[in-house]
């Protein structure tokens, strides 16, 4: 039989931290929404896909091991595959064996990819603007950022290291 769990020692948000909760959670599913959908409509990728292209444009020579750019992407190997297989499709990323002698893949922006990169990346920073970066004053976008980072080093520390290793513009 299984035993019930005791709530008394759970430490319950305050009604304030609550509040502040429901606003984070409700930002975390309408945001990505309404970004994928902007990038579906106008460049036919949803943000995964974009993001994918965007971590192969930021390697040296567009090429990344799959391991390693489904971290990058913050994704499961699984998923990433099922992306890559539809950008290979449409052209925009190959996938070729790694140099090295370890048995790996690794994906391959093609000159189309990076081109598709280019048309979809002006759009998506207009909607990154409007909805996020122009609402906000630059210290609350600097708070926001502040506490993104420490919440993935919590959830993710190994995205974390990769995504937080690069050097912040500024």
């Amino acid at each position: 039989m299984a035993r019930e769990a005791s709530t008394d020692d759970v430490p319950w948000l305050t009604p304030a931290q609550l509040e502040e909760w429901v606003a984070l959670a409700t930002l975390i599913t309408t945001l990505p929404s309404a970004l994928d959908a902007q990038l579906k409509r106008d460049a036919g990728l949803n943000s995964f896909e974009y993001h994918v292209l965007v971590r192969l444009s930021d390697s040296p020579h567009g090429v990344v091991p799959m391991s390693d750019l489904a971290v990058m992407a913050q994704g499961s190997p699984s998923r990433l595959s099922h992306a890559v297989t539809r950008l290979e499709r449409a052209g925009y990323v190959e996938r070729m064996a790694c140099k090295e002698a370890d048995r790996r893949t690794a994906a391959v922006l093609t000159e189309a990819g990076r081109k598709k990169l280019e048309e979809a990346a002006p759009g998506h920073v207009r909607e990154v603007r409007r909805l996020v970066v122009d609402v906000l004053t630059p210290e609350q976008l600097a708070a926001l950022g502040d506490a993104a980072r420490v919440i993935v080093k919590m959830t993710a520390p190994e995205v974390a290291d990769v995504i937080f290793s690069r050097k912040r513009p500024g």
